[in-house]
């Protein structure tokens, strides 16, 4: 049974709206983004603003650890 954590909507539309403004490939890292999220907000955040930056922090940092082609 997949639950879906309504309080994600929000930030994950934001942080979709910013990738798409710098050019990542949203669709690809949005299953660890979620994962990432879910974590968090098991940990009690609840701040849709936190979560936005949080996620936009995370996508930063796995970006700038992938090599480069």
């Amino acid at each position: 049974m997949e639950m879906k954590i309504s309080i994600l909507d929000k930030p994950i539309e934001r942080i979709r709206e910013a990738c798409d403004l710098v050019g990542y490939d949203f669709e690809q890292r949005l299953p660890d983004l979620e994962t990432y999220l879910e974590g968090l907000v098991a940990d009690g955040e609840n701040d849709e603003g936190r979560l936005t930056v949080a996620g936009l922090t995370y996508l930063s940092k796995a970006s700038s650890e992938k090599p480069r082609t």
